[in-house]
């Protein structure tokens, strides 16, 4: 037997006494119940929680607020760690950047039976002999070139400084002697430290050889065995979803390779057509001015303007205003077969990064690790951009198929060889 007391203020008090009851007795029992506990404590508009009097604008705000607080304390502290692990990353970026240049090679030789080991070892010695030859030889070229640099310098100061000084300017000569004098000493004293300069340009990986010891040490397991290391990072995903991250990773690399390759031919391109006409111009240091093309090449929007605006300046300086603007020309119309050509029709819809995504991409990785920062930003992100698109679709396999066929060349991670036409699928989730 159950009791159950109900009592309002000190007066009113009563007992029910339940044996067995039916539904409606009970629902009763509980109507009675709410109304003395009513009218024991007041109305019921009157117990509010403290949050209900705050206008929901407000709370709703404050929500969001936080969060975005959350997000932001997140984004800075990993900042501060890849800045504070960029001798680490940086290299490792690299790393991955050229094995997925020389991925497709080894992958070739290793499908005509040569041993993979060998044929990783053959790719990595080729590819040092030929940027230490050329690294060589501009540097030769560079430390010529410089006195004719110099001299043609100063003459063209000279010329600056008689121009000023004559009519119709008239400007007072003895200021204008002097900042051309004090110009020109400094360019002379300062001759024999950038010779130097360029020397220690040279042997500069001496000075870092913990980053390219790094560098070489993991392109090597990157190229022998990629696949394998992917699959090992998969392990600690959940096994409903291992699958498609693995798929991600494939065409993420995927999209590596294919924005490598069609980088490198874009900047061979520029280099070679903006240092012939260099050379016919007859502008000092073409040869070290179409390397410098070259690199900045691979820094989307902002590298090309500025190796542009630096052979711009020194056919100014050397040559004369007319020779500098054909220079500009020269610089105009290549960047526009770059990006209304080239790019369109090396890349393709591979890769599909907004223009805002790359100045942004190249500007944060420029403050993190400086030029090698700005140099890996872009690749990067059209990586974790197209892996993105692979993790939200429906269909991974369909995507992983899309973008093969987008691309005339499958998606291959780093050591996987390309057995078929198209892309394979990744590998089952391993248990």
């Amino acid at each position: 037997m159950v009791c159950l007391t109900a009592s309002s203020g000190a007066d009113t008090q009563t007992n029910l006494a339940v044996g067995t009851v039916n539904p409606r007795t009970e629902r009763a029992v509980a109507d009675t119940l709410a109304r003395v506990s009513v009218d024991a404590t007041g109305s019921g508009a009157e117990r509010r929680s403290p949050a209900d009097s705050v206008h929901p604008l407000v709370r709703v705000g404050a929500e969001w607020a936080w969060r975005l607080l959350v997000i932001f304390a997140l984004v800075i502290c990993l900042a501060l760690a890849l800045e504070r692990l960029s001798t680490v990353i940086i290299p490792v970026a690299i790393a991955l950047m050229i094995s997925a240049l020389l991925v497709p090679s080894v992958d070739w030789m290793n499908r005509r039976r040569v041993p993979r080991s060998i044929a990783v070892l053959i790719a990595i010695v080729v590819t040092m002999g030929i940027v230490a030859g050329v690294l060589t030889f501009v540097v030769d070229q560079f430390i010529r070139g410089l006195p004719e640099l110099s001299e043609k310098f100063t003459d063209s100061i000279s010329e600056i400084q008689d121009w000023l000084t004559g009519p119709p300017l008239n400007l007072s000569e003895d200021q204008i002697h002097r900042a051309g004098d004090s110009i020109v000493k400094a360019i002379n004293s300062n001759q024999e430290e950038l010779t130097s300069g360029a020397l220690t340009t040279a042997t500069v990986i001496g000075e870092v050889a913990t980053g390219a010891l790094l560098t070489l040490f993991t392109l090597i397991f990157f190229l022998y065995g990629g696949a394998q290391i992917w699959e090992f990072v998969t392990r600690i995903v959940p096994m409903q979803t291992r699958a498609k991250v693995r798929t991600a990773g494939v065409l993420g690399f995927g999209t590596l390779v294919g924005f490598v390759r069609a980088t490198v031919a874009v900047a061979a391109v520029d280099a070679i057509c903006i240092g012939a006409g260099l050379a016919i111009l007859g502008v000092p240091l073409a040869l070290p001015l179409a390397s410098l093309i070259f690199i900045g090449a691979f820094i989307p929007i902002i590298g090309a303007f500025l190796t542009g605006f630096i052979a711009v300046f020194i056919a100014l300086v050397t040559k004369g205003f007319v020779t500098a603007l054909i220079v500009l020309g020269i610089i105009v119309g290549v960047m526009q077969l770059e990006g209304h050509v080239l790019q369109p029709l090396m890349l393709g819809r591979a890769v599909r990064i907004h223009p805002l995504a790359v100045v942004l991409s190249i500007t944060v990785g420029l403050v993190l690790a400086g030029i090698p920062g700005a140099l890996v930003a872009v690749p990067l992100v059209a990586m974790l951009n197209t892996a993105i698109r692979s993790l939200m679709a429906r269909d991974p396999d369909e995507e992983l198929e899309a973008e093969s066929a987008a691309e005339g060349s499958s998606a291959v991670k780093p050591g996987e060889p390309e057995d078929r036409g198209r892309a394979s699928p990744p590998a089952a989730p391993l248990s």
